[in-house]
């Protein structure tokens, strides 16, 4: 309804249209204001507008009152003088727009998942932290995962990878460099803080297909991807890491666009501030980078914060399309604050910057977009055109019934596909039963030789035993023999005594014959 001629109906300037240029609505832009001064309201009818102009949209909802974009809005005495104040009342309804689910932990959307393997070791090394050092051996983790067919999918991977490399880094030290201790300890270490915020629910499978974020629905609207955020704000680790893994995801398979009648997807970070506040400086560096190179995939980038100071100056310089709410200057911190947000903008001659700043109603902002030729518009005070959904939080019925029709539930359960972990893992049972084995081979061979020892004992004890045997029955023989021989010898005595009894006896008949025969003779 907000879309006509190329053009975001945003609200009204003394009477006149304020509008954004789809054609520029790619080089980035800022919300800002403080709390209740209508930044939500804003981002929500930029974000219907987008919408239906066939634009897909993401919003990060962290308070949970988004997620009303996925019901009509309700009546009210204070809406209808609204709609009428804008002059819309023709082409104005109460509509639901065609919303997306998603929840990195899994309780108020569908699931987004990255491979450890898609953040890569530069990116990984930002979200952790790390040393010139640590960074060095991770990216030498990622080559050996590589070479050996190691998958990185998960967290779990992850440290199963590690704790290989650290068992057997003085092998890879002559092909690959360098590993301590002390650098691997590091990483798993870093790695205790992305886990405890759900980094393992982050990291897995089936991994999240960007293109999903850039459908149409049936009567040509794009698709708002809502990501509940009301946690995840509060773990910058995590959210850091999807916000880096997800830019260079979109620069990686996006092609260059050049310029575009309008972007092919836009983003509002809500409450950037918390993305920033506690962020390293290589990582705020690799979101400037990001942020300057993604305009050219046909990508714009929203960051809704309460002050433009919450933004690093870096990142500020490339948000060329600036809504800036009500402002308080109560301290002269916050003075200096409204201050440096008046003069950035285009200077009106008609009012002065920095004081209306401070004068701002709710639903009211000073505007300024790029106009057809890239260049920053003179600031407007301008009244904000009023959501057509829900301005509060979607009734849980909705957001179930929205997440069985969206198409997107393979992403509802989680794959735990075969990967490093798994791959070690059998590696290192396999590992144990052969030494298992090996130790039954050794305890077989030890008592295969004690057995053999104890044989060849017995063998030896009973070769003794038969040659005592064997001597004692050669003594006992010689001795029968001995026995034997006497025995022949006493017979010979016996006969040969006996014989000289016969040779005397006979030899006395002789002589006896011989004698009477001489004496009768």
């Amino acid at each position: 309804m907000y879309t006509r001629d190329g053009q975001i109906y945003i609200g009204l300037a003394d009477q006149e249209p304020v509008t954004l240029q789809l054609n520029m609505s790619n080089r980035h832009g800022l919300i800002a204001g403080a709390s209740g001064t209508g930044k939500t309201i804003t981002m929500k009818a930029m974000a219907e507008a987008f919408s239906d102009a066939g634009v897909p949209v993401f919003l990060c909802d962290v308070k949970g009152d988004v997620s009303g974009l996925a019901m009509p809005g309700a009546a009210s005495e204070s809406m209808e003088k609204r709609i009428d104040k804008f002059g819309v009342r023709d082409r104005f309804r109460y509509q639901a727009y065609p919303v997306c689910f998603w929840d990195i932990y899994q309780e108020k959307g569908h699931a987004v998942r990255a491979t450890v393997s898609d953040m890569g070791p530069e990116l990984l090394s930002r979200v952790l932290g790390l040393t010139p050092a640590q960074e060095g051996v991770l990216n030498i983790l990622f080559r050996i995962a590589d070479d050996k067919g190691l998958l990185l999918i998960d967290l779990k991977d992850l440290r199963a990878v590690l704790n290989f490399v650290s068992e057997h880094r003085a092998e890879y030290a002559a092909e690959y460099g360098t590993m301590t201790a002390q650098s691997i300890g590091g990483i798993l270490r870093a790695l205790l803080p992305l886990e405890n915020q759900g980094g393992e629910l982050f990291f897995g499978e089936p991994d999240l297909d960007i293109l999903d974020w850039m459908r149409r629905g049936a009567d040509g609207r794009g698709i708002i991807n809502i990501l509940h955020s009301v946690k995840l704000v509060q773990n910058p680790s995590l959210y850091g890491s999807f916000l880096l893994w997800m830019m260079a995801e979109l620069f990686e398979r996006l092609p260059e666009a050049g310029d575009l009648e309008k972007p092919k997807l836009v983003f509002f970070f809500d409450e950037a501030h918390m993305l920033f506040s506690e962020a390293p400086k290589v990582l705020v560096q690799k979101i400037e980078q990001m942020v300057k190179l993604i305009r050219s995939k046909g990508v714009g980038i929203y960051f809704v914060t309460q002050s433009p100071g919450d933004i690093p100056d870096c990142v500020l310089a490339q948000l060329s399309n600036r809504v800036q709410h009500a402002l308080r200057a109560y301290t002269p911190a916050e003075q200096k604050a409204v201050r440096a947000a008046a003069r950035s903008f285009r200077a009106n001659p008609a009012f002065k910057t920095e004081d209306v700043i401070m004068e701002l109603g709710v639903g009211q902002a000073l505007v300024s977009f790029l106009d057809e030729s890239g260049v920053p518009q003179p600031v407007s005070r301008t009244d904000i055109i009023c959501p057509q959904s829900l301005m509060g939080p979607v009734e849980e019925s909705v957001r179930a019934s929205s997440m069985a029709e969206d198409g997107m539930e393979k992403y509802d359960k989680y794959v735990d596909n075969v990967s490093a972990y798994e791959v070690l893992e059998d590696q290192a049972q396999l590992d144990a039963k052969q030494a298992r084995l090996e130790e039954e081979r050794a305890q077989l061979e030890k008592e295969r030789a004690e057995f053999e020892k104890q044989k060849a004992k017995e063998e030896a004890a009973a070769q003794k035993q038969r040659e005592r045997e064997e001597l004692a029955a050669q003594r006992k023989r010689e001795k029968e023999k001995e026995a034997e021989q006497k025995k022949r010898e006493r017979e010979a005595e016996r006969r040969k005594s006996q014989i000289e009894r016969t040779l005397i006896s006979t030899g006395a008949q002789v002589l006896k014959r011989g004698l009477l025969k001489t004496l009768f003779k």
